[in-house]
């Protein structure tokens, strides 16, 4: 469902959007839905730059139930014989061996 918003811009920036596209409001849409994620991704950087204090025990408190479903040890994911070692070069990248 749609509804009518009003919106008065400047007569240079309807000339802009009119250059760039025929559908006025598909623009404006757009513009919107960008404004909007831009924000939502700024609050979430201001968030984890500092996050509330209830967050770190309640992550820790997730983590370690998540643990606690964890296999005692690693042997059972991973079969150690048929594996390739491998190490991070920094400007080169991945590379086999030890």
């Amino acid at each position: 469902m749609n509804e009518r918003v009003t919106v008065t811009l400047p007569e240079e920036v309807v000339r802009n959007i009119d250059l760039r596209e025929r559908n006025r409001s598909r623009f404006v849409l757009r513009a919107v839905q960008n404004e909007l994620e831009r924000q939502r991704k700024e609050e979430l950087r201001r968030s984890l730059r500092a996050p509330h204090a209830d967050s770190e025990s309640l992550a820790q408190e997730e983590i370690a139930e998540w643990m606690s479903g964890l296999p005692e040890s690693g042997n059972d994911l991973v079969d150690v014989g048929k594996s390739t070692r491998i190490k991070w070069i920094p400007g080169t990248g991945w590379i086999t061996g030890e």
